[in-house]
């Protein structure tokens, strides 16, 4: 109440409220837990005349289907392997590269997870016996063989990987090799269970079996790639490496 309502000069003034004390503060838009997902949502700058618009940066959990997106159209588009870097790539996404780099190593890191996730997914073997187990092994390459006649990605892309020796090195380390491992182990069972016999070579066994599949999606692309294919391979070289009576 001021001097004009009434209050003498000298009348103590009524205490107002006290200041509360201060507590924690709430984290801010940038700040907290969710902050590095939000900094994939910001705007993009403007694209590189020839690689068309450029989108906003998609949410976190979109990213890796936005830089697999990039890369298929840049390829798609005539670019080569050898001109498609983390920058391009993550100019024509719509991401940043720190954000590409949080998902992958490098380059061939990424291109090998884009060749994979278009591939046939490598299979579950029944265990039952090593005949199964072979004939699952073989299917997977047969269906393997047919998505890369299908597919233009998959052509494409083999076509010009060998022409790179760290991105041929990476898929041959991350894919061919722990998929050979896993044939030779199957034919180390089929010793112990004496469906083999023990005294072959199994790294040229595995080469055997593996050997007419990849003469038909490698080196005859047009041949015929059956259903029963992988069943027939197996049980002629089967034939061949069992125990002796």
């Amino acid at each position: 109440m001021s001097l004009a309502d009434g209050q003498n000069p000298g009348e103590p003034t009524e205490p107002g409220p006290r200041p509360r004390a201060a507590g924690p503060r709430a984290p801010g838009p940038d700040e907290g837990p969710g902050a590095a997902a939000r900094a994939d949502e910001l705007p993009a700058p403007a694209s590189c005349p020839g690689e068309g618009p450029r989108r906003g940066r998609p949410r976190s959990e979109g990213v890796e289907r936005a830089v697999f997106d990039a890369v298929i159209g840049l390829l798609e588009g005539g670019v080569p392997l050898g001109d498609i870097s983390i920058e391009r790539i993550a100019r024509t996404a719509g991401v940043g590269k720190a954000t590409i780099y949080r998902r992958w190593a490098g380059k061939e890191d990424l291109l090998v997870e884009l060749i994979r996730s278009v591939e046939p997914p490598d299979p579950e073997l029944p265990g039952t016996s090593v005949r199964d187990d072979l004939v699952m092994l073989l299917e997977f390459m047969r269906r393997r063989g047919l998505a890369k006649r299908t597919s233009a990605l998959l052509r494409n892309m083999f076509a010009q990987m060998q022409s790179h020796p760290r991105l041929w090195d990476q898929y041959h380390r991350t894919a061919i090799e722990p998929r050979r491992r896993r044939g030779i182990e199957v034919l180390e069972r089929g010793v112990a269970t004496g469906e083999v016999r023990a005294d072959l070579d199994l790294e040229l066994v595995n080469d055997l079996f593996v050997g007419p599949l990849l003469l038909r999606t490698v080196l005859q692309p047009d041949a015929d790639l059956s259903p029963d294919f992988p069943a027939r391979v197996a049980d002629a070289i089967l034939d061949g490496v069992r125990p002796r009576n």
